[in-house]
């Protein structure tokens, strides 16, 4: 018989950490109506290192704070086409980074895109969930405390 493994709860948003890009506790909103997960991202620009392709950007991680800003850089992995909120098409830049949530930590994909006018800086869509937690929308912050290892 095959025993089923219970996933944590989490709630409709969450304080998560991005270690390599250097950014930690910046609020997500939980959304599993989005595949893919995105990040607040300005002056994005790519170039060349080692033969790699790279990418450098900044990041407000904090709503409504436009003077902290975290300046970092990734490896491109691609770029795609994704459609936003309104149904609009943007190609945009995707990064594969480590992303930390209550006491876990796993890579996720991340696209880069300016969402300034967005509520949450991080929106964490259900490929980087799939299999990893259930979400209860009635509630918020269920891991953001819980220490990491």
């Amino acid at each position: 018989m095959k025993v089923k493994k219970q996933l944590p709860v989490i709630g409709w948003r969450e304080w998560v950490d991005l270690p390599e890009l250097g950014i930690s506790r910046i609020k997500a909103k939980i959304d599993t109506g989005a595949r893919s997960s995105a990040l607040h991202a300005i002056h994005v620009e790519s170039f060349q290192r080692d033969e790699q392709e790279m990418i450098r950007f900044q990041v407000h991680p904090y709503q409504r704070d436009s003077h902290f800003i975290v300046c970092t850089q990734a490896k491109l992995l691609e770029w795609r086409q994704v459609r936003n909120s309104g149904g609009d098409a943007q190609l945009r830049p995707v990064i594969r980074t480590i992303l930390g949530l209550g006491t876990q930590q796993w890579l996720i994909d991340l696209t880069l895109t300016n969402r300034d006018v967005m509520g949450f800086r991080m929106l964490l869509g259900r490929e980087a969930l799939r299999k990893r937690f259930l979400v209860n929308p009635g509630n918020s912050y269920l891991l953001s405390d819980c220490i990491r290892l």
